[in-house]
């Protein structure tokens, strides 16, 4: 039998709902590139409900059980003296998530011996030191595509956010005023604007076909290319690199993996290369850029606008320079996290732990690495081109 640690966000401070503001959620039938949403053989929960904190327990804990397993269920993931850690020690098999990574650092799966298995119930698995993840013979997965229409979604709306002012407007309505010129003298219209996209994958192409009907100029650079008949139906205008696409737009979204190329990318020297008064929303990894470059960029006017819902590290301490910096439109990291997203990515990992205990294949677009290197959707997004 398996020791099962997950590492979930702590419950509502209100406790956990009694009830929920819809009753049902829409029932999704596949994912638009055709692939299938989670297959699990059964279901312990009602989907709608509150699965990503410990008392939701992504539905999994009778399952587990019944099966003869021990499950561990925590929020508690920092620091030597945290539950994770002295759990950690035995366990076969880690579930997080990005919004609460239990970070997997080379010195903690050190003293992992039996750590077979890290889930990322979602989507992203840069908490995982992928590197020693290899060289331990591990399988890293992740529940591919489960959420990415939502952050697509939240991407589009901190995009109008930003361009539109519409936080300081908001602001202004809840201190009982009415200040027009205040408000709109930050206000644009996102019609007509250059808009680019880095990394153009399941996240990027979904914000490439949302942000299209709004007369937009879109622009893209990815490692691998778009097909001819997607470039001319956006009329995208591809771009080899990323310098060449930051010169080039008013707003810019990012979506690429944190990986050793990305990681600090977006420098004061990338910055300054910008048109002055951009906009980033970037939904990705928050250490993709560099934090400070871009509080210097807010404070200078290069940028007009910051936002997104990642962050380095996570959660951020309440003293981040990203909570008071000027002109953000930050959230924590809940683009993802949506009910209708979370019964997805419960599902998802139900139906990899059902093949991983069943010893038959994890379907290849939920693996990141296995047998000693990248595999399924990690080889296409992790391993070098």
């Amino acid at each position: 039998m398996a020791k099962i640690v997950a590492v979930l966000f702590a419950d509502p401070v209100t406790g956990f709902p009694p009830e929920y503001a819809r009753d049902t959620i829409p029932v999704i039938a596949t994912y638009p590139n055709g692939q299938t949403l989670p297959t699990p053989k059964a279901l312990d929960f009602t989907p709608g409900a509150l699965l990503g904190s410990v008392s939701g327990e992504l539905g999994l804990r009778k399952f587990l059980e019944d099966a003869g397993h021990t499950f561990v269920v925590t929020s508690d993931k920092d620091g030597i003296d945290s539950v994770f850690e002295k759990e950690l020690v035995d366990a076969d098999v880690v579930i997080s998530q990005p919004f609460w990574p239990a970070y997997l650092t080379p010195e903690r799966l050190a003293k992992a011996p039996n750590l077979k298995l890290a889930i990322t119930a979602g989507i992203g698995s840069d908490h995982v030191d992928l590197a020693t993840a290899i060289t331990k013979g591990m399988t890293v997965a992740e529940v591919t595509f489960s959420n990415s229409i939502g952050v697509a979604e939240h991407t589009v709306m901190q995009v109008l956010a930003l361009v539109r002012n519409y936080l300081p407007a908001y602001q202004t309505v809840l201190a009982g005023g009415w200040n027009i010129a205040d408000n709109v003298a930050r206000a644009y219209d996102l019609e007509g604007m250059d808009v680019g996209i880095f990394a153009a994958g399941r996240i990027g192409r979904a914000v490439i076909e949302r942000l299209a009907p709004f007369g937009v100029k879109l622009h893209y650079n990815d490692r691998f290319r778009l097909p001819a008949d997607v470039e001319e139906k956006y009329n995208l205008t591809f771009h080899e690199d990323i310098q060449s696409l930051v010169k080039n737009v008013d707003v810019l979204t990012v979506h690429a993996p944190l990986t050793a190329e990305t990681a600090g990318l977006f420098n004061d020297e990338l910055l300054s290369s910008m048109r002055r008064g951009s906009y980033i929303v970037n939904p990705a990894r928050g250490a993709i850029a560099d934090t400070m470059a871009i509080v210097r960029a807010l404070e200078s006017g290069q940028l007009a606008g910051y936002a997104g819902d990642v962050w380095a590290p996570q959660p951020a301490p309440a003293d981040h320079p990203w909570r008071t910096m000027p002109h953000h439109g930050m959230t924590p990291h809940v683009s993802g996290a949506s009910l209708p997203s979370q019964a997805r990515y419960a599902a998802g990992t139900r139906e990899i732990l059902e093949a991983w205990f069943a010893g038959e294949k994890i379907r290849s677009e939920y693996i990141i690495v296995e047998g000693g290197g990248y595999a399924g959707t990690g080889a296409h997004s992790y391993a070098k081109k």
